[in-house]
């Protein structure tokens, strides 16, 4: 996971990385979710939709790059 800001935030933005891996399977991860405690569940973009809908509920704030994966690459 690498960390970059800007000089408008305030906050870092951190960006998922290749060597960021699947917690449920070891794929390449798209999607952290980030839990009222602080820990992150990483996801590949399949299991991190599987599990939205049931993390949402418990107050997980999620960080989505599965876009990355449909867009054109330059």
């Amino acid at each position: 996971m690498t960390t970059s800001t800007t000089e408008t935030e305030t906050e870092p933005v951190y960006e998922l990385t290749s060597l960021d891996r699947c917690d449920s399977c070891g794929a390449q991860a798209y999607m952290r979710a980030t839990l009222a405690n602080g820990s992150a569940l990483l996801f590949c973009a399949h299991h991190g939709n599987k599990h939205r809908e049931k993390l949402s509920g418990m107050g997980v704030t999620w960080h989505d790059e599965s876009h990355r994966l449909t867009a054109p690459r330059s």
